[in-house]
């Protein structure tokens, strides 16, 4: 049975991130209407504190916690843009953190993270590896962990970046396009979706070598990825079950493309739109790419996942 979710719990957590965040814009392109056949409206979180929606889930979960709760620090492992936003509100509530990353995370968001104060302890490029450096960082300091994807307030507060989405657009969209990772964002633009605009059909979106989302949606049972192979470093990482119990009921597909078309679909962005965005950002643009007869004539939502580009490694 799933986890009760209200749309009380999203507005809560709306309330209570909305002074650390940025309502960020909703942007249209013309050009990308004409290419894809579609009206598409960008949720930019790439304009969002941290470049990512990641400060959102963060926020809250820091800030739903009490100061003894939270009084020795905050830890996470995370590849980066959840590593920036956990090292964020840890600084906002002046408290230390302790971050595991994989050693292969890109260069910008180690730095990022840093920049915030925290620390870094790097690990191999393994869930296995994250998730024990994770238990070595609380018995050493006692810090609370604080999971990328697989928490109740981490989803709410990811689902407030659709729930502005919707609040600013004059029409349900016809479909509400997500890229899906560990399931944060999916799973909470899928509730936030049921309850303010439920004939709007969402899709999760992911890459071809990481379809851990894909084959377990279509499974019916999580099944996790050991080594992913994609270019969208943001989406390697395997669903959680509070993320996968919550994308099984309110999601309606999750479609997968390869990584050709997720840089063609990033520089697109780059040169039509002319903002920065990182390739899993790009990953629902390629999509709709991928699948011009599915989407074509419909109002697409469309979230921009991050920007957190590295300048010195660019795709393309």
């Amino acid at each position: 049975m799933t986890e009760l979710y209200t749309s009380s719990d999203i507005a809560a957590a709306h309330d209570r991130i909305r002074p650390y965040i940025h309502r960020t814009p909703v942007l249209t392109s013309e050009s990308l209407n004409q290419i894809t056949g579609a009206s598409l409206y960008f949720k930019c979180e790439n304009f969002q504190k941290v470049g990512a929606f990641k400060a959102r889930g963060a926020i809250n979960a820091v800030f739903s916690m009490n100061e003894t709760e939270r009084s020795k620090g905050l830890t996470t492992h995370s590849s980066g843009n959840h590593a920036q936003a956990i090292a964020l509100a840890a600084k906002l509530a002046g408290v230390p953190a302790f971050i595991v990353m994989p050693s292969n995370a890109p260069k910008v968001k180690k730095a990022a993270v840093a920049g915030y104060g925290a620390k870094i302890i790097e690990c191999e490029p393994t869930q296995k590896a994250r998730e024990e450096g994770v238990i070595r960082v609380v018995e050493e300091t006692g810090a609370a962990f604080i999971h990328p994807y697989n928490d109740r307030r981490i989803i709410c507060g990811q689902a407030t970046a659709a729930k502005e989405l919707l609040e600013d657009l004059e029409l349900s969209p016809d479909f509400l396009l997500a890229p899906v990772g560990g399931g944060g964002l999916l799973s909470g633009s899928s509730l936030t979706t049921h309850f303010l605009s439920p004939e709007t059909k969402v899709i999760g979106c992911e890459p071809s070598g990481a379809d851990d989302a894909f084959r377990s949606f279509h499974s019916g049972k999580i099944e996790p990825l050991d080594s992913p192979n994609t270019i969208a470093d943001g989406l390697r990482t395997s669903l959680g079950e509070r993320t996968f119990e919550v994308i099984r009921e309110y999601v309606d597909d999750i479609l997968t493309v390869d990584d050709d078309v997720i840089l063609k679909a990033m520089r697109l962005i780059w040169e039509r739109m002319k903002i920065i965005v990182e390739p899993s950002c790009a990953v629902p643009l390629a999509i709709i790419l991928k699948y011009p007869e599915k989407f074509s004539g419909k109002h697409l939502g469309v979230i921009l996942s991050g920007g957190n580009v590295d300048l010195e490694s660019l795709s393309f």
